[in-house]
């Protein structure tokens, strides 16, 4: 099987969370995605998600999580975090490098603070200790969107928000078809993602990460802020912070640096 991409379905609950997994590597490294899960899973997308991460495949056996496919009234990012370690459990998945990329990386927090015997190092991209301003403020706006289901407003407003002047020169060409890509047949798996970033606080567990961190944001980022990574830089004692100039929430996309960063954070 290509790149040995498997889709994987772990049942939590009464329901499923969706995993995808890619690479030969004895190590394991862990990623959560961010806010848009909530729109659509990886489930049955490994093939599709497996290229960018190839250099890691020597090393390490690459797995993406998605939230469970039912959540509950209530669900808080600790809820997930607990979801994230049975998952882990469930698979064989022992201990492990995690990435968490804005609401992932609010789960990956709470992991690592709960449960340090899941997480051997840590890296934290593009997000924060706790619902800020600038974070609420982003978040109420789309559960506006959402909730009226105006779809294309939703992915315009994100879009506007997380990338580069020069990147959306390009990009913006897209928008007039927007309204008809990724729209789900509901909104509440978004709802309930996107209502659990507003309670979200982890600044009180953060003294709890014992193991080394990465923390990796844009000084422009417009939806959490960049001042988010420097408080999570000092809250974890031992953990390191790069800032990309001229980029925003969407490094992970468009700094070119960004995986062999993380790749040689991991081997370091």
């Amino acid at each position: 099987m290509l790149w040995n991409a498997r889709n994987h379905r772990v049942p939590l609950d009464g329901t499923d969370m969706e995993a995808v997994s890619f690479g030969r590597g004895g190590k394991h490294f862990v990623i959560l995605p961010g806010l848009s899960d909530g729109l659509a899973t990886v489930g049955g997308k490994a093939l599709l998600l497996a290229p960018p991460y190839r250099k890691f495949f020597d090393r390490y056996t690459v797995w993406m999580f998605s939230r469970k496919n039912r959540l509950s009234e209530g669900t808080a990012i600790r809820d997930m975090a607990e979801d994230q370690a049975r998952a882990m459990a469930s698979l064989g998945i022992g201990r492990a490098a995690v990435m968490g990329v804005s609401e992932g990386g609010m789960i990956a927090e709470l992991l690592a603070a709960l449960h340090p015997e899941r997480v051997e190092k840590l890296v934290l991209a593009v997000t924060a200790p706790y619902a800020n301003e600038t974070a609420r403020d982003c978040v109420r706006r789309w559960i506006g969107f959402a909730g009226e289901g105006r779809h294309r407003e939703l992915m315009i407003d994100t879009a506007e928000r997380s990338y580069s002047p020069a990147y959306l020169k390009k990009y913006r060409r897209m928008y007039p078809i927007l309204g008809l890509i990724g729209r789900p047949g509901d909104y509440g798996r978004f709802l309930a993602n996107a209502e659990a970033i507003l309670s979200f606080d982890a600044r009180e567990a953060l003294g709890r990460i014992a193991c080394p961190t990465l923390i990796l944001g844009g000084e422009d980022d417009r939806i959490v802020g960049a001042d988010a990574s420097r408080e999570l830089q000092e809250r974890i004692a031992n953990s390191a912070l790069h800032l990309y100039p001229g980029l925003g929430h969407a490094v992970y996309e468009e700094a070119k640096d960004f995986n062999e960063r993380v790749l040689a954070f991991l081997e370091s």
